[in-house]
């Protein structure tokens, strides 16, 4: 389960607005990439806050609402897949996490981020910042992040299902199902599509 030892860490290094990062959306056939910035105030309990993937829908939906009513400051930023194809996966992680960071209306002096890569060839996290491989499960600001890039990501792809409604995108979220291929093959891919992404077809 998250906790706060990376926060702390950081505050007493003398960080004073320390903002978790997390993004999602990275390996679906379609649509946007998603990220989150989160400061929360320091020794917030939410329950079932967690890594997003460990935590059910409904539950997320709530933590979502939570999360913004309680953080000292959020923002959510994403990169369209058109520019996913032009700059690459890696590169539009890495930029809807630093707009997210940019975007907070409360500005952070040091960032937590999921994973393990801060930088593409063409964007990099420019904020002080410390990488955490699995992050999302140990970091409660990363874990807020989580959940605020995946609901909204999952609430973008239900309102692209109603856009696209042969595609069924409000069950599988643009993730490469075999639901999915099958209807790609069938229909061809939609504008919202990675193109680069569909070169196993």
């Amino acid at each position: 389960m998250p906790g706060w030892d990376y926060e702390r860490k950081a505050a007493k290094l003398g960080h004073l607005a320390v903002c978790g990062c997390d993004e999602a959306g990275a390996g679906p056939l379609a649509g946007r990439v998603y990220a989150a910035a989160v400061i929360l105030p320091d020794g917030l309990n939410l329950p079932w806050l967690n890594d997003s993937k460990q935590v059910t829908e409904r539950r997320r939906e709530i933590l979502f609402d939570q999360i913004r009513e309680q953080a000292a400051s959020w923002a959510v930023a994403w990169v369209e897949p058109e520019e996913i194809d032009r700059i690459d996966i890696l590169n539009s992680r890495i930029k809807a996490m630093q707009t997210a960071i940019n975007g907070l209306d409360k500005k952070a002096d040091f960032a937590l981020i999921d994973g393990n890569r801060d930088h593409g060839s063409q964007c990099a996290i420019t904020l002080e910042h410390q990488l955490i491989v699995k992050g999302d499960s140990l970091s409660y600001s990363i874990a807020a992040a989580s959940i605020l890039a995946k609901v909204s990501r999952d609430r973008y792809m239900v309102e692209m299902a109603a856009l696209y409604p042969q595609y069924e995108f409000e069950r599988h979220k643009g993730y490469p199902t075999k639901r999915h291929f099958a209807l790609l093959r069938e229909f061809g891919p939609c504008p919202i599509h990675r193109r680069s992404f569909l070169k196993k077809l």
